[in-house]
């Protein structure tokens, strides 16, 4: 089971907990496509439902690790896998 961590406002939209955990694979790409299964209302919300790439205000960070400009099908950390460590989705913030 994976641990993931939502941002305050997916977790809204979703209406689920601060940390939801998922049976998937351990690569990006299926456990967000776990996500989207399990809440529908995350659809489109995380990655472009067109082209499968991630929102350009969304990151993807495990073990202090920035994972978002990895291939999607890279396994994630053994850490992340086993359930030691979460796989945290953030909203990205930009300004200046």
């Amino acid at each position: 089971m994976i641990r993931v961590l939502l941002p305050a406002h997916l977790r809204q939209l979703a209406h689920c907990e601060r940390e939801i955990a998922v049976d998937a694979a351990a690569t990006q790409r299926a456990v967000l496509d776990a996500i989207e299964q399990q809440y529908p209302a995350l659809r489109g919300t995380i990655r472009d439902p067109r082209t499968g790439l991630r929102r350009p205000f969304v990151r993807f960070f495990a073990c202090e690790e920035d994972l978002s400009h990895e291939s999607p099908d890279t396994p994630l950390p053994a850490a992340v896998a086993e359930g030691r460590e979460p796989y945290l989705v953030i909203g990205a913030m930009a300004g200046g």
